[in-house]
């Protein structure tokens, strides 16, 4: 697997991204524009001068402080003013106007967020544009998901002569942080939601992925009123740390570490009060049983291993492989891994980039060198070889239960291969695993298949019977056990998590139903209403 790094000249004129400085970062409705300390960007793609490789500096970013964090809850608290605020207290129906007139205007800087999600974390174009447009698919589906939950809350219910209607409420000021792995897509499955349940919204993007959000600044002020999304670039010690130490953030969405995690949700001073919404680490292994149809087996392990260079949280990131089938199942994997095209981000069919996080490339050469020493060998020809910020895909065989990479989440083209001759080593490892995201089970016997199926939906959130692991189709839940996860996401889970049920109620005599029908016929109350979304 060669690589090779362009020279700027060889870069195509439509993907060429140079000086993208943002100064600017939205604060109460306000494009407030910053003079102080920055964070210059470098991207994953890098180029040779003076003999020596070095990464290509993209543009820099805002390094705002606690004085900043402080002006943008503010602004938050205000917008919400407990519960009582302009956004929280809107119908239903004029959010979701606003939420698809900032769609429209997203949209129209589709191009320059996908150059921006290309050059800084070394996503394909192909991938970069899907997951732009699989965000602006999850909008919309997630209004329509907000039409028919207010449409089965848009009627009166009695029980034992109680009159009730039975609405969500939202909760407060939440605070956004998404990975940098999917920057825009996953990170909008929590903010999107939050939004448009009448939270207020406070937005810090992730350590890579940052310059992609300056074009979407303009459209986020224009759509929505002062305060709903307020956001900020910075250090999560200094802009983060502030925010959660205040006490004043009602709702925590995260998707990292369980150890940051754990680090936010402790500076918080009345936990009790906080609602997390948290995907964090996940190992997911995939098992290849005797009978598995290898060719299917190893076509869904390349691409679960693989896409994006592993770098997801839903990547098959250990493969336990019966020894009756390992050497063909080795032979055909290690020719499928060799296959795949390495290159720069915006070449046609390119499966294997760059990396964006700098000194990833070490960490996984010290995983490999770790599990060799423990007797692994690397099957795939030039697995691991290293340029740069690229690192081969390496498939590592067999690897020990001693090594780090057998439990270790590596989050990179370092694949790990474990031979098992009796199916309860497999499944041992799932249960005794500290996380529980997804298992994927590679076989043709539904017997053998059934029998694993019980106990592994007791352990993991998603048990994929040959198929890679992954988060879609997004109307589907999308969780963890263990240390993998907290609250769960879906279209229509998002709204139920960023919200709360509420009702009003009233005894059910002539005085109270003559009281409850003024009230909806004219119009008095935005809560009791019996229209009807279309």
């Amino acid at each position: 697997m060669d690589i090779q790094f362009p020279q700027e000249s060889e870069v195509p004129k439509e993907y060429q991204v140079r000086d993208v400085h943002c100064r600017e970062y939205l604060v109460g409705g306000e494009i407030v524009t910053w003079s102080g300390e920055v964070q210059d960007v470098y991207s994953p793609v890098m180029r040779m001068r003076g003999g020596k490789l070095e990464r290509v500096r993209l543009g820099s970013y805002p390094l705002l402080r606690e004085k900043e964090a402080t002006a943008a809850l503010k602004a938050a608290e205000a917008c919400y003013d407990s519960g009582r605020g302009v956004w929280p207290t809107l119908p239903v129906a004029q959010r979701i106007e606003h939420i698809l007139q900032f769609v429209k205007k997203m949209i129209e800087v589709r191009a320059e967020v996908v150059r921006l999600l290309m050059w800084e974390i070394g996503k394909s174009l192909t991938d970069s544009e899907k997951e732009f447009d699989r965000t602006v698919q999850y909008i919309k589906d997630t209004v329509e998901a907000l039409k028919t939950l207010d449409r089965n809350s848009s009627r009166f219910d009695i029980q034992e002569g109680i009159i009730a209607q039975i609405r969500r409420a939202p909760l407060g000021v939440v605070l956004c942080m998404g990975p940098f792995n999917y920057p825009l897509n996953e990170t909008f499955t929590t903010l999107i939601p939050a939004i448009i349940m009448g939270n207020a919204v406070i937005l810090k993007p992730p350590k890579l992925g940052v310059l992609l959000y300056r074009p979407l600044l303009k459209a986020f002020q224009e759509s929505f009123p002062p305060g709903v999304i307020n956001i900020l670039f910075g250090r999560g010690e200094d802009v983060v740390t502030p925010l959660m130490s205040s006490g004043k953030i009602d709702v925590l969405a995260f998707i990292g570490s369980s150890r940051v995690a754990g680090t936010l949700k402790k500076l918080h001073p009345r936990p009790y009060r906080l609602r997390s919404v948290l995907g964090l680490n996940a190992k997911n292994p995939g098992i290849i049983l005797e009978d598995a149809n290898l060719d299917v087996a190893v076509s869904e392990c390349v691409t679960g291993t693989l896409s994006f260079n592993g770098q997801r949280c839903t990547a098959l990131k250990i493969l336990f492989v019966h020894e009756k089938v390992l050497s063909t199942f080795l032979d055909k994997f290690s020719r499928a891994v060799t296959s795949l095209k390495a290159g720069m981000p915006w070449e046609p069919g390119v499966q294997v980039t760059p990396l964006p996080e700098e000194g990833k490339p070490a960490y996984l050469r010290e995983l490999m060198d770790e599990a060799m020493a423990h007797g692994a060998k690397v099957v795939n020809p030039r697995g691991g070889d290293q340029l740069g910020s690229f690192f081969a895909p390496a498939v590592l065989s067999p690897v020990s239960s001693k090594s780090r990479l057998y439990s270790e989440e590596q989050f990179g083209p370092l694949i790990p291969v474990v031979p098992f001759q009796k199916i309860e080593e497999a499944i041992r490892y799932v249960v005794e695993s500290s996380q529980g995201q997804q298992v994927s089970v590679f076989g043709t016997n539904p017997e053998t298949l059934a029998q694993l199926i019980d106990p592994f939906v007791n352990q993991v959130c998603r048990v994929n019977i040959n198929a890679q692991c992954q988060r879609g189709p997004d109307v589907f839940p999308f969780t963890g056990r263990k240390d993998s996860a907290e609250g769960t996401l879906s279209v229509s889970d998002a709204l139920r998590v960023f919200s709360i049920r509420t009702l009003v109620a009233t005894k059910a005599n002539e005085e109270n139903k003559a009281i409850l029908q003024t009230i909806v016929q004219e119009r008095m109350s935005k809560f009791l209403s019996t229209d009807f979304l279309f």
